[in-house]
This record gives structure tokens, C-alpha cells and sequence, in this order.
């Protein structure tokens, strides 16, 4: 078993640009200090078009999001419900490039202040190769990477990359981790533990898995300072309920369901609802 790097008690490298502080953490920190959970949509870069995905992850940003998350396009998604699945195939079949991902980051980074992270099978950075990934992701502005394929014990390139580029790496935390699984996902994780409310694919649900609550307490039990929840949250009230035991609440298929049927100004109006932005607007 490769151990991951101690996530306390030792000092962290700093990396590419001098960064030795999680922007994604910076972003959920801040959210919090504001009194409200964090917002992290999803989208997958490049849909229905490279422009129309920057315009909507932009749109995201200035209607509240806290933290964006770009979805790689992938041939075999297998965490993915049927409307990211759909759309991702749309992309891939207009000849989408993975140098399309770096551009769409570097295009909302320099347009806004929020964490951009992307969120990609593993097999995408190990064929570019991890220190090259996360040298270019670095470049364009990026947090980090989620990697839902990937376990601690297995990401030694990525872990070591992501030190090198001072970069967030997000794990993923099930309702069937172990305690000793857990921990180990804790304390390899930079900027926030990925809770999965439940055992499936992405799609939105009517309620919020009750597991949700369980796997924010266990990751949190087991050293974790951030855990966010997603899959099956796509309305104000998930993310209010959410809100009550985790830092973040993490939102895709709705948010992809609402660029499809309408648009960037859809997307807009749905990230105003689920931030809350709508109801109390902030000043920033």
C-alpha cells in the first residue's frame, strides 16, 4: 500500500505561482464565515460548445456559486447518470480535445474569482501523464482536480504532482467506506472530501439520500476539516438540508438539464435559486 502524504502536521510545498493555500478551501472557508453552505455547481466543459460552456460557468459564478467544477468528456463515465452521459457524448462526437478543458479553466478563472476545478476519470491525467496535467491545469488557473476513479492508495504520480503545482486533490467518500478507508481518504484529500450521499449514479433526486448525514459525520470523524455532498441535490431545499451537517453542497445534473433546455440564462436562474442569491442578494 502506497501511504499518501499527512495531510497535518507537515509542511506543505509551495507550488506552482508560489500557491501553498487551497483556493478551494479558501472558497468554502469564506462561505461559511458569510453564514451560508457553500455552492459548487458542475458542467461539463465543452457543452453543447467550448463559448456557451465558458458563458454558463461564468453565469454560475455571478449567481452565486462558490466553487465550479469543469467535467472532462469521457468515452466510459461510469459515475455518470443519463443527462451528463448524453451530453458528454455530444461533445465527444463533435471531436472534442482535452486542450479544450485547459482553455474553458483559464476562460473563467480570468473572468471570475471562483475555484475551478475539473473533474475527470483517472485514465485522462495518466495518459497525459499526472505532472504534465497538473503543470497545465496549474497554468490555466486551476484549483485542482476531483478524480471519482481514483483511491488514495493508488495516486502516488497524482499526490506528488499535485504537491509539485500546489494544487487541490478531491477523494471521494462513500457510504461504504471503511473507518480505516476514511481516514485514509481524509487525509490524502486538499480543499474538500467529495461525500457521496448515496450508491449510484449522478441524477437528480426528490430527497437527499439519509446516508448523506452518516458519510459528512464519518469523513469528519476521521480527520476530514471540509466534506461536500453531491449526487441526487438539485433544489434550494436540498441544499438548505445539506447545509445543516456539511460545508457544500454539490449540484450537476440539474444545473446540466437547465444549459441544455435554455441556455446560460437558464443556468443563471437556477444557480440564483439553489444559492439563495435570489432571496438575500449578496454584495459582492
Amino acid at each position: 500500500m502506497v501511504r499518501p502524504p499527512a495531510g497535518r502536521g507537515r509542511k506543505r510545498r509551495t507550488g506552482y505561482g508560489g500557491r501553498s493555500v487551497s483556493k478551494t478551501a479558501a472558497a468554502i472557508d469564506a462561505a461559511k464565515a458569510q453564514g451560508r453552505t457553500a455552492f459548487i455547481g458542475y458542467l461539463p466543459g465543452g457543452y453543447p460548445d467550448k463559448q456557451t460552456s465558458i458563458d454558463a460557468a461564468i453565469a454560475l459564478v455571478n449567481n452565486g456559486a462558490d466553487v465550479i467544477e469543469i467535467g472532462v468528456p469521457y468515452s466510459d463515465p461510469v459515475m455518470d447518470g443519463p443527462v451528463i452521459q448524453q451530453a458528454t457524448t455530444e461533445v465527444l462526437a463533435r471531436g472534442f480535445r482535452v486542450d479544450e478543458v485547459f482553455e474553458i479553466v483559464k476562460a473563467v478563472t480570468e473572468a471570475t474569482d471562483a475555484a475551478v476545478l475539473v473533474m475527470t476519470y483517472y485514465n485522462i491525467i495518466d495518459r497525459m501523464g499526472a505532472a504534465t496535467f497538473a503543470r497545465r491545469l496549474a497554468e490555466a488557473g486551476g484549483a485542482g482536480a476531483i478524480t471519482p476513479d481514483l483511491i488514495p492508495d493508488e495516486a502516488a504520480d497524482w499526490i506528488a504532482a499535485t504537491e509539485e503545482y500546489g494544487l487541490d486533490r478531491v477523494f471521494l467518500s462513500a457510504p461504504t467506506s471503511s473507518p480505516e478507508r476514511a481516514a485514509m481518504i481524509a487525509s490524502a484529500s486538499r480543499g474538500f472530501v467529495y461525500g457521496v450521499s448515496l450508491m449510484g449514479v449522478t441524477g437528480a433526486r426528490a430527497e437527499v439520500s439519509q446516508a448523506a448525514a452518516e458519510v459528512v459525520a464519518a469523513a469528519k470523524s476521521a480527520g476530514a476539516e471540509r466534506v461536500c455532498v453531491g449526487l441526487g441535490v438539485s433544489t434550494r431545499a436540498h441544499v438548505e438540508e445539506i447545509g445543516s451537517y456539511a460545508d457544500g453542497a454539490i449540484v450537476g445534473t440539474a444545473l446540466v438539464a437547465a444549459l441544455r433546455d435554455g441556455g446560460p440564462e437558464a443556468v443563471a436562474t437556477l444557480a440564483a435559486e439553489l444559492s439563495g442569491k435570489n432571496l438575500n442578494p449578496r454584495n459582492d
